[in-house]
C-alpha cells in the first residue's frame, strides 16, 4: 500500500520535521559504551533548562502511560487523590486503582476545569499523600489551572503533586522547580514534535526520597532503579537510542528558536483556531480554560467530521482529529502544537472554510 503523508493537525502524533527523522537514522551505538554515556550526559542539562529545573529528569522508553504508572507506583504511600475531568485523567485513576494503590477520584464534568478550592477541600481531610493532575486534557482541549492548584497542594506538607503534561510540555512554559512539582511527565509525540516511543519525566528530590521509602512495586518503572543508572549516564534497560539522538537535536532546535518565542507561537496559533471556532462553531471547555495546544470544537453545525477528514486527507493532504470517546462526532479537535506554524494553521482553517462553504 502506498503511503501518502498527510500533514498532521492531530493532537498526537504530531508533525515531525525531516531533520528530526534524519537524526533518528543516526547509526546505532552500544548503550553501555562511552559514546552513549556522552549522549545521555549531553541531553540532561538541556532537559533541565527546558523544564526550568535543577532536579532529575528521567527518560522512559514507553508511552506516557508508562510514566503515569511509574508516578503512582513510586510516590503514593498512603492514598492518592486523582483529579478527573477528561479521558486521560480518568485513565490515571484507572491506572492507580489497577495497581492496587488506595485512591479516590474527584470527578467533575469534562468541560469544567479542576478549581483550586475543590482540591483544597479534599486535601483538608488529611487522607491523601499524593495528587494526580492532567495539566492539559488532550481529550477535551481544556487546560487546568496548574499554578493555582500547585499553590494549594504546597499548603499540605507531605502531599506530592504528580502532573501529566503530555499535550502541554513543549508548547507551554512549565517551571518545574518554581511551581513545586514532584513529577511532570510527557510523551514526546505531541508538543515536543518527535515520533512516539519516549517519555520525559522530571522528578523532584522529595519524590525520589518517597520512592526509596516504598516497598518496590515495579522494576521497569522503578525510580530508584532508574536513578541508579541515571547517575552513571545510563538506563537500566536498553533505551530507544534513535529517540535520544532525535531528542538531542530537537532540544537544540527549540533553544535556537527561543523557548519564549516557541510558547508565544503556540499562543498565537491557539488564538487563531479558537477565534475561528467561536465564529463558526463553539468550544467545548468552559471559557477561560482553553488549551494553548489543542482546541476541542463543539460540532454545532452537525457536520460529518469523518467526511471532513476524508476530504482533507484525499484532496489537501491534511488531517485533523475527531472527538475522543463519547465526544466523537459531537466535537472535533484541531491541534496547534509542536513545530506547526501560524502559516500552517491559517492554511488549514482556510481549507476547512472552502470545504464547508463557511
Amino acid at each position: 500500500m502506498r503511503n501518502v503523508h498527510s500533514r498532521l493537525f492531530t493532537p498526537g502524533p504530531t508533525e515531525v520535521r525531516p531533520e528530526i527523522l534524519q537524526a533518528m537514522a543516526t547509526p546505532q551505538i552500544y548503550h553501555r559504551s562511552p559514546e552513549f554515556r556522552e549522549l545521555y550526559a549531553e541531553i540532561q542539562p538541556k532537559l533541565q533548562k527546558f523544564l526550568y529545573t535543577e532536579q532529575t529528569v528521567l527518560l522512559f522508553t514507553s508511552s506516557s502511560t508508562g510514566a503515569m504508572e511509574a508516578a503512582v507506583q513510586n510516590c503514593v504511600k498512603k492514598k492518592c487523590l486523582n483529579l478527573v475531568n477528561g479521558a486521560f485523567s480518568d485513565r490515571w485513576h484507572e491506572i492507580t486503582a489497577t495497581c492496587g494503590i488506595p485512591c479516590e477520584a474527584l470527578n467533575v464534568p469534562w468541560n469544567v476545569a479542576i478549581k483550586p478550592e475543590m482540591v483544597e477541600e479534599k486535601l483538608a481531610s488529611g487522607e491523601f499523600d499524593a495528587v494526580t493532575l492532567v495539566y492539559n486534557e488532550t481529550s477535551t482541549g481544556l487546560m487546568n489551572p496548574l499554578p493555582q492548584i500547585a499553590e494549594v497542594v504546597g499548603k499540605f506538607p507531605g502531599v506530592l503533586l504528580l502532573v501529566d503534561a503530555v499535550s502541554a510540555m513543549g508548547g507551554v512554559k512549565i517551571e518545574f522547580d518554581a511551581l513545586g512539582l514532584d513529577v511532570c511527565l510527557a510523551g514526546v509525540q505531541k508538543a515536543l514534535a518527535l515520533p512516539a516511543g519516549l517519555a520525559v519525566c522530571a522528578v523532584s528530590d522529595r519524590a525520589l526520597k518517597r520512592a526509596e521509602e516504598i516497598k518496590p512495586r515495579t522494576y521497569y518503572f522503578s525510580f530508584p532503579v532508574m536513578v541508579k543508572s541515571h547517575q552513571k549516564n545510563e538506563t537500566p534497560a536498553t533505551p530507544s537510542i534513535p529517540h535520544l539522538f532525535a531528542l538531542n537535536a530537537q532540544l537544540d532546535a527549540m533553544f535556537a528558536e527561543g523557548l519564549d518565542r516557541r510558547f508565544g507561537r503556540h499562543e498565537t496559533m491557539a488564538s487563531l483556531v479558537q477565534t475561528w471556532a467561536k465564529r463558526h462553531f463553539g468550544l467545548y471547555p468552559e471559557e477561560g480554560y482553553w488549551s494553548r495546544t489543542v482546541s476541542c470544537i463543539t460540532n454545532t453545525r452537525g457536520i460529518s467530521v469523518d467526511d471532513l477528514n476524508k476530504t482533507l486527507v484525499k484532496d489537501y493532504g491534511m488531517r485533523i482529529s475527531n472527538g475522543y470517546g463519547d465526544l466523537k462526532g459531537k466535537t472535533f479537535r484541531i491541534a496547534h502544537m509542536g513545530d506547526l506554524t501560524v502559516v500552517d494553521v491559517r492554511g488549514l482553517l482556510g481549507v476547512i472554510d472552502t470545504i464547508l462553504g463557511l
